[in-house]
């Protein structure tokens, strides 16, 4: 059976394009939709009805949130304290599956990527007491992969001093320590040779947004890739993210 999962960062709560972003998300048929920047409980609502998903769960002020084609049996929000944003765990009815969604901080920086690092592991501490079934790991990581580069000069230009100020140069290490700990790059296992760029959606050239399962676990993976969709450079400054799984 294959379970499909999208992972989503709808901007700033998704105020005033809810209606794109819900088509754009019924568009993908997803079972599964994680998102981020979904501070607005009321506009989560809207979302999920506008996609069609009837299960939905969120809490204002916070980053993550859930839309479900499915009965969901459980969802939780870990916190731990050194962590800016909560992770989300979501167990879909009928599945042997857990979903955990992710939003590290932001900025690229050499004490942001520190901060990820911490925040990841405290995530895989939490993961690992369901390490020995099959979980999926999803959402806006704020960082990039080993050997992909960051085009400083394409950077908001608020953004750039901050960099500049940790000296230029950031040892990317959130991503490695990921595959390190026994994961599977989801787009990358699929498109070894193709960025696959998430941001910014209008000109796309640098990949925030990831997808992760087990190694053990690489082979159910049956799809994984970037969305195309007419209204996706308006509906977010992100471009989704949509993996198939056999379950």
């Amino acid at each position: 059976m294959t379970f499909r999962l999208l992972t989503y960062n709808i901007m700033r709560g998704g105020g005033g394009r809810l209606d794109a972003i819900g088509s754009i998300i019924k568009s993908c048929e997803p079972d599964l939709v994680l998102l981020q920047e979904a501070t607005d409980p009321s506009n989560v609502a809207r979302i999920a009805a506008a996609a069609g998903m009837p299960e939905w769960q969120s809490f204002a002020k916070q980053s993550l949130a859930f839309v479900s084609r499915r009965k969901v049996v459980s969802a939780s929000w870990i916190r731990p304290r050194i962590s800016r944003h909560a992770f989300i765990e979501v167990v879909p009815a009928g599945e042997a599956l857990r979903v955990y969604g992710v939003h590290l901080s932001a900025v690229h920086a050499a004490w942001t990527e520190y901060r990820r690092v911490l925040e990841l592991r405290a995530l895989l501490r939490s993961v690992a007491r369901h390490q020995h079934g099959f979980h999926v790991l999803g959402g806006d990581f704020n960082t990039i992969a080993p050997n992909e580069t960051l085009k400083i000069g394409l950077l908001p230009r608020r953004l750039r001093p901050l960099l500049w100020l940790s000296g230029g140069r950031v040892r990317w290490r959130t991503i490695q320590t990921i595959l390190d700990a026994g994961y599977t790059d989801g787009y990358r296992a699929k498109h070894p040779k193709e960025l696959g760029a998430t941001l910014p959606a209008r000109d796309p050239h640098i990949r925030l947004d990831f997808v992760f399962l087990p190694e053990r676990d690489a082979g159910r993976l049956r799809a994984c890739d970037v969305v195309s969709h007419p209204d996706a450079a308006t509906a977010s400054d992100h471009l989704p993210v949509v993996a198939d799984f056999e379950t």
